[in-house]
């Protein structure tokens, strides 16, 4: 009995420190997200060069919390919030991964424009980093202390990012009618904008965690029909206050070329599919939504 006791007593300890990892997790993504868009308004190449450098430092970080996740299922066996939580952490280290990368894209942008004629950023563009990363730490903290209304608030926040995107889109098309020797720069400085929009859609994957895990710990915490939640987690994603669709393949998104796949749509349908840890009990027929 003693040692049944202390073996779960180390577990959560484990889990603790899965918690404490992923906020390391995110304290280094948002300051990557930070040094990439000082080196936009700066001109500073030394700096991109530290951010493009530096992703694969998060990289090892994803890595870490995947094998300390994959160790934890094979030998705890973990059901119910403990198995959520597990599947959850190892998307949320995928999304966190990806703020890097988006981050390597903007340092990447930053690293071209030195090249290019100058224009002033618009303000847009410095509100626009501002409230990716708060909400990125926000959207951690509510996961961490499971507070649902905390992650439906960051939710409904995403819309005001998507709106200052599209202005940056109209100002930025209105510069380059005007001057067509500034096109390459402008193009430039809406890549950066998408990357931020992107790092925005990525938030909702903690704090919408927050909303279902609070869902279905109420009444399915010592539930047998969980069991099946880990693959749930694996079949599906959940996008921002969407609902619920089939998962895509993983990929790497350094894509310093996105404007000629993408286009200059920022809508959902251009963007990347946020990878979301959704585990959904047996019989539900839909996942919350953020309203």
């Amino acid at each position: 009995m003693n040692a049944q006791a202390t073996s779960h007593r180390h577990f959560h300890d484990e889990l603790s420190e899965l918690k404490v990892a992923l906020l390391n997790m995110s304290g280094e993504a948002q300051a990557a997200l930070a040094a990439a868009v000082e080196a936009v308004l700066q001109r500073d190449g030394a700096k991109a060069s530290e951010v493009i450098l530096g992703d694969k430092d998060i990289d090892q970080l994803e890595l870490d919390v995947e094998e300390t996740v994959i160790r934890l299922l094979a030998t705890q066996q973990p059901m119910a919030r403990d198995l959520r939580f597990l599947t959850a952490a190892m998307k949320i280290s995928n999304d966190l991964e990806r703020v890097g990368d988006h981050a390597v894209n903007i340092a990447q942008s930053a690293e071209r424009l030195l090249a290019s004629r100058p224009i002033v950023p618009e303000p847009e563009l410095l509100e626009m980093a501002r409230q990716a990363r708060t909400m990125l730490a926000d959207a951690l903290d509510a996961f961490v202390r499971g507070d649902a209304q905390a992650g439906r608030a960051i939710c409904r926040r995403d819309d005001s990012v998507d709106a200052l995107h599209a202005s940056m889109f109209r100002i930025l098309l209105t510069h380059m009618m005007e001057d067509p020797h500034i096109i390459g720069t402008a193009m430039e400085l809406f890549l950066v904008s998408r990357n931020l929009e992107r790092v925005a859609d990525l938030r909702p994957g903690a704090s919408r965690l927050s909303v279902l895990e609070r869902r279905l710990g109420a009444g399915t915490a010592q539930s047998t029909g969980n069991r099946g939640a880990g693959r749930a987690a694996d079949r599906y994603r959940v996008t921002p206050c969407q609902g619920l669709s089939r998962r895509p393949a993983r990929g790497r998104r350094h894509d310093s070329d996105a404007l000629r796949r993408g286009g200059l749509s920022g809508g959902a349908g251009s963007g990347p599919p946020v990878a979301l840890a959704a585990a959904r009990s047996e019989g539900s027929a839909e996942l919350p939504n953020c309203a």
